[in-house]
């Protein structure tokens, strides 16, 4: 029975941190506000654009109202739609890694808590989006990680089913979802998390993706 792989988005299939802080930064100036160090990049990206506005304005100690939070919103996505794909790359083995599954006839699936719109953007922009048999954001279905509907309903799209189905995540957010879905999880270490992913209990972590097929094959 055929396998569905699901995966994050940022942090986990391209390093999207260089052109989110970017758009972030443009958007903070346009308030007032410093930029963010870039180093701070991995604690603010996971739950999506709003949230990711919202730490940083708590990195200065401050919180928007809502109607601040809307036009801030409005602008980040103005900025990052434009300027999408400028710095932004699939992490070292991804693309050998996704056409190895293909070939060995599993279905490739994106569950991201970016919006689906800006996630086809990015990787049509990267030439990897027909790859994938469904990419699903929060806006998808109305739900987003960790919430593991979101989990469940990308399966359902991409056409597989729930008992052959794996996640591969960089987070919290990933690892719980698919823990709450029932589904076995593969943590990258290298993505965007405060918290160590050693610390989060995943089923596997791979250190590069030349190491998940021998993962996934442990696990299914």
């Amino acid at each position: 029975m055929t396998l569905t792989v699901l995966f994050d988005l940022d942090g986990t299939l391209v390093d999207t941190a260089p052109d989110l802080w970017t758009a972030l930064n443009a958007v903070l100036s346009e308030n007032g506000y410093g930029p963010i160090p870039y180093d701070r990049m991995a604690s603010l990206v996971g739950q999506g654009a709003l949230a990711m506005i919202e730490r940083g304005l708590a990195e200065h100690g401050v919180s928007a109202e809502r109607d601040d939070m809307k036009a801030m919103y409005a602008s980040f996505l103005e900025h990052y739609s434009a300027n999408i794909a400028t710095d932004s790359r699939p992490f070292p083995g991804v693309e050998a890694a996704l056409t190895r599954l293909s070939v060995n006839g599993n279905v490739l699936a994106v569950c991201t808590n970016k919006l689906e719109s800006l996630s086809v953007l990015l990787l049509e922009t990267l030439d990897m989006a027909d790859r994938f048999a469904a990419i699903c954001g929060p806006d998808t279905f109305g739900v987003r990680k960790p919430d593991p509907e979101h989990i469940l309903k990308t399966i359902v799209k991409a056409g597989g089913a729930t008992d052959r189905a794996i996640m591969i995540g960089d987070s919290a957010t990933d690892i719980d979802a698919a823990k709450a879905a029932g589904v076995p999880v593969i943590a990258v270490p290298f993505g965007y998390t405060d918290t160590p992913v050693s610390e989060l209990g995943p089923d596997r972590i791979i250190d590069h993706f030349d190491e998940l097929d021998a993962a996934i094959a442990a696990l299914v």
